[in-house]
């Protein structure tokens, strides 16, 4: 959910690429996450306050817990959180954790989540890129796109689609041998 909240927030920065890189090297007892973005980006001032779980620029709610909840959900496990925007240019996450650590959180449905992004957001470029020890998995929506021609990436076959390939692309990154 954490990664959905922080994909949800580019898509609000009105960005056309999206990149999603979830890394772990079990050797390095380490797992990565980085979320990266061409939207409007951030100034400095709003950097600065968007972990406090308090700050939002949404004027749904008055609270924004994504960026907060995925901070604590890293610093829990020793692990580290940085953020980095440019007005302009886009904005990237990246957050470590300690891979064995007793508070690392599940990876979750990451397909329900990329099935999630794409089908809601079918216009947005998404990359999702998982790797464990060397072996990757890589899915992309321009592919995809390509593939499907004058299927629109918001039909429920695709969402469905999306769903099992990235799950299945993980599973196949996770099989031993």
């Amino acid at each position: 959910m954490n990664i959905l909240d922080v994909a949800e927030n580019s898509v609000r920065a009105h960005a056309s690429l999206v990149e999603i890189v979830l890394a772990q090297d079990t050797a390095a007892n380490a797992q990565s996450l980085m979320i990266r973005d061409d939207g409007t980006g951030m100034d400095a001032e709003t950097v600065a306050k968007v972990t406090d779980p308090f700050y939002t620029t949404r004027t749904t709610r008055k609270v924004g817990l994504g960026v907060p909840f995925l901070k604590m959900a890293a610093e829990m496990t020793g692990g580290t959180f940085t953020i980095d925007s440019t007005p302009g240019q886009g904005t990237t996450v990246f957050v470590t954790f300690t891979l064995n650590h007793i508070d690392l959180m599940p990876l979750g449905d990451m397909g329900s989540t990329m099935s999630v992004l794409v089908s809601a957001n079918p216009d947005i470029d998404f990359l999702f890129s998982f790797t464990r020890d060397g072996e990757t998995f890589t899915f992309r929506t321009a592919e995809a796109r390509e593939i499907l021609g004058d299927v629109p990436l918001s039909e429920p076959s695709v969402a469905l689609f999306v769903r099992d390939h990235v799950n299945e692309g993980i599973q196949e990154v996770l099989a031993p041998g």
